[in-house]
């Protein structure tokens, strides 16, 4: 839960939407007042087409006033916050404080999500009400799906849950409560996020290496810091291979002991892109080991149900 967006050039929070997209450098903790013009280079793989309608990096939307109940730090318009932490997921907002500005100096420096994006909408694209996203360059989706635009797939969002699509990365929550090591945030019961592995810094061309290089870090992320504490012990429930949206790929499970909270699940799943050739993409789910969290047979419901999104092409589906 001490996950910190790294320093780097994020598309700039601040975009009106006229002229061009430029990006913003992020140090750390704060945006700052160097400009670039936009570039994929740094994180995106050759192979990896722009989605039909969509700029080829996630768009941020201008900064603005939100309800402290729909500030959600799950951005999944941006790199690495779709991917920041599954079940275990926290939710920006203090309690009594009935809106918070979306501005870089309100996000504390452990929110796993850059100043400025959208949080998920129940009434967007694959929330529970479904329709289409009104945020600039956001991808089309089905409804009852999350799409993640950039990976070329689609996560089913199961009643009582929440999603939101982006351009790149997608995530669906359910279960919002207060978190045991600061109940001034807020935490839910399961989340299910995907990105492209490149987005994570993963390297690793096949998707068994991907997934087993990725649990730790899930595991870390989702039920680690200072929300849930040390993670004291692990037990492996899974390691196998799968075929999800139908290409090849591999998942890793764990349980997870923590020293503050609930216990968990967390799974870490990598499987190579429906609609383009070569680019791994990786899902985590976490869930919490309690009586009012999503039951582990969800976790393979969700996992099952996850697919080529609508346009897409198909993929080699090699690389396991």
């Amino acid at each position: 839960m001490t996950y910190t967006t790294p320093p780097g050039w994020y598309p700039d929070p601040g975009h009106s939407g006229d002229g061009p997209q430029q990006e913003r450098w992020w140090d750390g903790s704060a945006w700052t007042d160097e400009l670039r013009a936009t570039s994929t280079a740094e994180w995106a793989p050759p192979t990896a087409p722009p989605y039909p309608g969509s700029p080829p990096y996630p768009v941020s939307p201008p900064p603005g006033r939100m309800s402290r109940g729909r500030r959600i730090a799950v951005g999944v318009t941006a790199v690495v916050v779709a991917m920041a932490i599954a079940g275990g997921f926290y939710l920006l907002g203090r309690d009594g404080d009935d809106s918070a500005s979306a501005r870089a100096g309100d996000v504390p420096s452990a929110a796993p999500s850059l100043p400025g994006q959208r949080p998920p909408n129940p009434d967007g694209p694959g929330g529970p009400g479904g329709g289409e996203s009104d945020a600039p360059g956001m991808p089309q989706t089905e409804d009852g799906y999350a799409t993640d635009a950039a990976s070329g797939i689609s996560i089913p969002v199961l009643d009582g849950w929440t999603g939101e699509s982006g351009v790149v990365g997608a995530g669906v929550t359910t279960g919002k409560y207060s978190c045991p090591g600061d109940t001034s945030q807020s935490c839910v019961r399961g989340g299910v996020f995907s990105a492209p592995a490149a987005a994570m810094k993963i390297e690793a061309t096949t998707a068994k290496a991907a997934a087993e290089k990725d649990i730790q870090a899930n595991a870390e992320e989702s039920y680690g810091g200072e929300i849930y504490g040390k993670i004291s012990s692990h037990e492996e429930l899974k390691s196998e291979a799968v075929t999800v949206a139908g290409q090849k790929g591999y998942l890793v499970r764990w349980k997870v002991v923590t020293s503050k909270g609930d216990d968990g699940y967390v799974q870490s799943l990598a499987f190579t892109s429906p609609s383009a050739s070569g680019l791994m993409v990786v899902v985590r789910s976490g869930f919490d080991i309690n009586d009012k969290a999503p039951k582990l047979s969800v976790m393979d419901e969700i996992t099952q149900g996850i697919k080529a999104a609508a346009g897409a092409g198909s993929g080699s589906g090699q690389g396991v």
